[in-house]
Parts: C-alpha cells; structure tokens; sequence
C-alpha cells in the first residue's frame, strides 16, 4: 500500500512540474511575442508612393544607402545592418520589402516589381541617386534595380546574394534537402514554434534555416554571437513575415539568369565558402560577369558571415566610401 501511494505521490509531483514548467514556457512566450510585437511597432514610418504604400526607417546622415533586407527580415533588419555604415558617415533608408511587416503583398511581387518599388522609395524621399546594399534574398531585386535603373544607383553591394548559377540538370539553385524544407516551413509557419525551436533547439534553427555550421556560432566570440542571437529573436513576430517570406521563395525557385553584363554599377559581392545553402559558386559566377564587379571571397562564415562581422562591414564601408557621389 504504501509502494502505491509513494508511486502517486511521485506522479502527482511530476504532473505539477510538468505544469509548472508547461506555465513557465507559456508566460515566456507571451512575454517574448508582445515585445516583438511593441518593437516592430514603432520606429518606421509608411511611404505613400506611386507603387503603393512601403515602410521604411532612415538613420544618419550622409550619401544615401539603400538596404535592401534578406529573407525574414524587415525595416528592422536593415537598419541594424545599416548602423556600421551610419557610423561611416552614410544616410541609411532600410525599407520593408513586399509582404514583410507593414508593406502590404502586391499581385505582382516578382523581383522586377521590387526594383521598381526601390525607385519609387527614393521618389518619395527626394533621392536621385543611392548605393543599394542587397543582403541574400534582397539580391535578385538589388539587381534588378541596377538593370533597369542604372542612372539612379552609384553603387551595388550583394551580400551572400541568392542568385542564379548554371547547376546540372535537376539540381536545386538553393542546395537545401527536403527534410531542410519541410523544417523550414515549419519552423516559419508559427510564431510559437519559431521561438521554441530558437530557445530550444537554436543549432538546428541556425543550420536549417541561417544556412551556418553551428561550430561557427559556438566559438565564436561574445559580440558575434550578440549579433546572430539578436537577428533569430528579432525575427519575431514571423506571422508578420510571413508573406514576404513565402514571396521570396517563389522569387528564389524560379531565379533566371539576368542580364549581368549590362550591369554598370561597381560592384562588390561577398560569399562564404562553407555557406550551407551553397550559393559561393553563385556569387564567385555574378562576379565574373558583372563588368565592374569585385568578388570577395572567404573560407568559413556561413550564410551569416559570423566571425566576419567587423572586417565584411569594413570592406562594404570603405567600397561605399570612395564611390560617393
């Protein structure tokens, strides 16, 4: 009898732990999303242009620098990318592309569209001329936007671009495996589940979905892993990402090959050897066809450059710098 009632006892506590910890999780999340929520909130303002309604934020003074912002990103993202060049002595407009945060999902959101919503940015703004900084999936519209508005950019930057490649037939642009896919989808498909798998899970979170090797991150040092910790949190709230992400996806799996020959803009492309969704090969191809492009390169870093975060924004601060109107 009294085996069975130690066995209760011992089941009743492990119930009220469960709960307590069921409870702790709960609050933290609720705590974690409404600050997401708050922080997205403020601190950019709505363009009403001749392309629709873009959000955007602008931070310093200076040549004007448009940070065009990869997957999962937002104003937010750009203009915590943009601070080292604010620091430069350079004007930062960081904008929320189609379906991201509050710039609303036009019918047509193709990479073109996307340029053209760049111009019109600037339009409403009063710039004639800027930089575009095109970070992974902001590339394929950074482009665009050199191609079909070569009067209006001085200078174009591709970071870790997505862009196309010549790959033998049936292989993927993106070299991603289904079981890659089917986590990514779900880890963007909740907000929740997001940020459980961020708290929980982080290594897999930064190889399947930030295409980096873990060991990056886990010896890195304490302002790279600052950073990359602060890129997957304020990635929250996903479900306001959620168009433009899927958006970008559409855009990435039917890439073409531009007209890279037409592009006049210096250009400086950076790509990390090890980056997991193997697009150096594709970096290391754009800059051999763009006339005035310079290709750097690095052995390790992964999609997010970690460990590299001070000498990549030093050589794009100082590209910028002697290519100032």
């Amino acid at each position: 009898m009294e085996k069975i009632c130690a066995g209760r006892a011992i089941l009743v506590m492990a119930g009220v732990l469960v709960a307590l910890l069921a409870g702790l999780t709960g609050y933290s999340y609720q705590r974690d999303i409404e600050q997401a929520r708050e922080r997205i909130a403020t601190g950019s303002v709505i363009a009403e242009t001749a392309c629709g309604p873009i959000e955007y934020a602008v931070a310093g003074i200076g040549p004007p620098v448009l940070i065009v912002h990869a997957a999962g990103g937002g104003y937010d993202q750009g203009l915590e990318f943009g601070q080292v060049l604010v620091s430069r002595g350079f004007r930062v407009v960081a904008m929320s592309r189609f379906g991201y945060l509050r710039t609303p999902l036009p019918a047509d959101a193709s990479a073109a569209a996307q340029a053209d919503a760049h111009a019109c940015l600037l339009d409403a703004l009063h710039i004639r001329r800027a930089a575009l900084v095109g970070a992974s999936a902001g590339a394929p519209s950074s482009m665009q936007f050199a191609l079909r508005h070569p009067d209006r950019i001085t200078a174009l930057v591709l970071l870790v671009p997505v862009v196309y490649v010549p790959r033998p037939e049936d292989m993927p642009l993106i070299q991603a495996s289904a079981g890659t896919m089917f986590l990514f989808d779900t880890l963007l498909g909740s907000d929740f589940i997001f940020w459980a798998a961020n708290r929980f899970a982080r290594p897999t979170v930064i190889r399947a979905m930030l295409a980096t090797p873990p060991a990056l991150m886990a010896n890195a040092e304490a302002d790279e892993q600052a950073r990359i910790t602060n890129l997957l949190e304020h990635t929250l709230p996903v479900s306001a990402r959620r168009l433009g992400l899927r958006n970008d996806a559409a855009v990435i799996f039917s890439l073409e090959r531009y007209a890279l020959e037409r592009i006049a803009a210096p250009t400086l492309i950076v790509g990390m050897k090890d980056d997991l969704f193997g697009i150096y090969d594709a970096a290391r191809y754009t800059a051999v066809h763009i006339p005035k492009a310079h290709f750097l390169g690095y052995p390790s870093g992964g999609h997010l450059w970690v460990g590299r975060q001070k000498e990549v924004s030093s050589e794009i601060a100082a590209f910028l710098m002697k290519r100032r109107p």
